[in-house]
Order: structure tokens, then C-alpha cells, then sequence
């Protein structure tokens, strides 16, 4: 009896009033399952849309390509909540093809941790990296340390120009 009302009161929570509450309902959704896909971004008022004919027009956030598609049974079993149809460490790598043969592998790379930088579904950034490409180095690497190096002098946060953020058969991963 008390699964049946707590699904009731579940079903209130996700159903009530969600079409004129859509980030309720996505907060709530998300509270319990993963990857659910952001609301939709409202209509542009007339002063948005001429200041976004006046330049390059810039996307919210990408989404990759299977979830985009509703593809989720490329990477997830279905009927099994969020198992997976291959090893964490290995899911990525039957679609991405990136070479592993190099004699220096990232970190997150080499133990099969593609979710420490990228996000499987959507993101705001590019290549679908979990903050803006500047500034992204920082969330693990010492800033300063890395700033106090004279080769670094005025690079301003542009890593991947010397470094490949996957494998190179260089040292520091330089390219």
C-alpha cells in the first residue's frame, strides 16, 4: 500500500501543472533519473531575435549525436534503467575512435573516465566538455602552477594549441 501511494504522489509531483511548469517538472524529473534532456529554451522576444540577426547566431547547448536521436539504446540496455550495453571504461570508444597507442594517455583517458571532462548528453560548451574550454584545464590542474612556468607566459588558457587533451607520444602531452 504505501509503494502505491508513493507512486501516486510521484505522478502528482511530475504531472501537475507541466506544461506551465517546465522547470519544475525538469528539476523533479532529474532528481530521479539521469540524462534528462533540459527544457526547452523559451520563444526569443523581438529584441533577442534582431540582436541575434545582427551576428553569428550561437546555440544553447549541443547534444550528442544517439542522445540527440533518442538513440538511447546505443549506449544504454534497454529496459534496465541506466546499465550500460558495454564497460564504462570501454562505452565510448566503440563510436569515438581516438588512438590509444600513444606513449602518454590523459589521466582521465587512460582509466576509461570520458565523463570527467565530457557529459554523454548535452552541454553548453563545445565538444560537449562540462565547462568553457578557457578556463576547463583549471578544474584539475593548478592554475598557479601551471601560470608560474615562463613558457606560459600570455597564453591565456588556450592549453590544447600545445597540448593534446588525449594521448601524444609527447611529454606534458604537447603536440
Amino acid at each position: 500500500m504505501r509503494g502505491f501511494i508513493l507512486a501516486v504522489c510521484a505522478a502528482v509531483l511530475l504531472f501537475a501543472g507541466s506544461a506551465c511548469n517546465t522547470p519544475t517538472r525538469y528539476a523533479t524529473l532529474s532528481l530521479f533519473f539521469d540524462g534528462v534532456p533540459p527544457p526547452e529554451a523559451p520563444e526569443p522576444t523581438a529584441d533577442e531575435t534582431a540582436v541575434a540577426s545582427a551576428g553569428p547566431r550561437k546555440t544553447r547547448y549541443s547534444e550528442h549525436g544517439p542522445y540527440a536521436a533518442k538513440a538511447c539504446n546505443g549506449c544504454h540496455q534497454s529496459m534496465s534503467g541506466n546499465s550500460f550495453v558495454a564497460p564504462r571504461d570501454k562505452l565510448c570508444l566503440r563510436c569515438h575512435e581516438l588512438k590509444l597507442d600513444k606513449k602518454y594517455l590523459h589521466g582521465p583517458l587512460a582509466a576509461g573516465g570520458c565523463l570527467s571532462c565530457h557529459d554523454p548528453h548535452s552541454s553548453q560548451y563545445r565538444f560537449l566538455l562540462l565547462a568553457d574550454a578557457d578556463t576547463f584545464c583549471f578544474r584539475c590542474h593548478d592554475r598557479a602552477l601551471i601560470e608560474s612556468n615562463p613558457v606560459h607566459t600570455d597564453v591565456a588558457g588556450q592549453c590544447t594549441v600545445c597540448h593534446d587533451p588525449h594521448a601524444s607520444d609527447n611529454e606534458r602531452l604537447l603536440r
